[in-house]
């Protein structure tokens, strides 16, 4: 009797109890398996939007009101967005990233400087370069490249302004007045020499090597004697030249930077930053040779002289230096800060 209940203990066992414990295991269905997926995706995306959305953030300056001189209007734009315009038109794409970064960090430095020291009433700084600095829209720089070249030299010019945000060029925990120029002609100007003034402390003449090798380095001017009398007197109505006398026209003294000071022209003394604009020269930085009735202007360099040369930059970057180092030499006793510390 006692080996039939045992018996049936154990066939109660086999056939429900032993069954029921199994079927408690929890099998995912597919739809629950869906469920699972679409969560881990949604952490996944969150994770990557988190990481795409975190960015540098501006205490203040991080938006610029930009007016575009032609057509009269104010536009409120991001700064870094801005600056990608502003480095676009400035500076080739085809220069080496670190001299591209230099750029950016130069170029928002200037910018936040504009901003401190207003020029214009309803704006902070303009997109006309002989005003303030050089800007293009994205969509005519695009068309200003070439086709298969396009989209690696936007995201290379992005890559340098993003890398950057946030920095900018200080001397006394105070934006500098940052310029820059094309060519230097391997020496730089200081800003007295040609804007008077008393000039800054963190703009001084330093020497780059490497500036040659770049189309903006040398080019020539020549005129004819009565080309240059006529040239002469859209600003000196009384300007007269003996141009048989060898001492009318001649270089009088040099600057720091090696750029014409003062020059003769007849019965009128000249500084070089004059004769550069009526001529159309390049730069002060010129050597004045006739031949003939012809009066040639042989010229080194591109653009005002004072600040960070450009095709220097990129002769260094060439060289190994990297955006900071490229900096610190044409800025003298400058530090590079977040704009943020100030």
């Amino acid at each position: 009797m006692k080996k039939i209940f045992l018996y049936l203990i154990f066939f109660i066992l086999i056939c429900f109890v032993i069954p029921a414990m199994l079927t408690k295991r929890t099998v995912k269905t597919s739809t629950e398996d869906m469920q699972e997926n679409e969560i881990q995706n949604e952490i996944k995306e969150d994770t990557n939007q988190e990481v795409s959305t975190i960015d540098y953030q501006y205490n203040k300056y991080g938006t610029i009101n930009l007016l575009h001189k032609e057509t009269g209007t104010v536009e409120q734009v991001n700064i870094d967005e801005y600056l990608y315009n502003v480095v676009s038109a400035e500076m080739p794409a085809n220069f080496e990233l670190e001299a591209l970064k230099a750029q950016s960090i130069v170029a928002r430095t200037y910018t936040i400087f504009k901003i401190l020291n207003k020029k214009h009433d309803n704006a902070d700084i303009c997109d006309d370069s002989t005003c303030c600095q050089a800007w293009v829209s994205k969509e005519k720089r695009l068309e200003r490249w070439n086709e298969n070249e396009r989209e690696a030299n936007w995201q290379k010019i992005c890559e340098a302004v993003n890398s950057t945000k946030g920095k900018i060029v200080t001397y006394e925990n105070q934006p500098i007045n940052a310029f820059f120029h094309s060519n230097s002609g391997g020496i730089t100007e200081v800003p007295v020499n040609v804007w008077g003034g008393t000039g800054y402390p963190y703009l001084q003449s330093v020497e780059t090597s490497g500036e040659d090798g770049y189309t903006q380095y040398s080019s020539e001017v020549t005129l004819t004697q009565n080309e240059l009398l006529n040239k002469l007197k859209t600003k000196y109505s009384d300007i007269a030249i003996n141009f048989a006398n060898a001492d009318e026209i001649k270089i009088l003294e040099y600057t720091e930077g090696t750029r014409v000071k003062t020059l003769k022209i007849g019965n009128h003394n000249l500084s070089g930053v004059e004769a550069r604009t009526l001529f159309g020269l390049r730069s002060t930085n010129f050597e004045i040779t006739r031949e003939g009735e012809n009066i040639k202007f042989t010229v080194k360099g591109y653009g005002h002289g004072v600040g960070m040369s450009q095709t220097g930059a990129d002769s260094m970057a060439k060289q190994g230096s990297n955006a900071e180092d490229i900096i610190k030499h044409f800025y003298t006793g400058i530090e590079i800060k977040d704009v943020n510390s100030l």
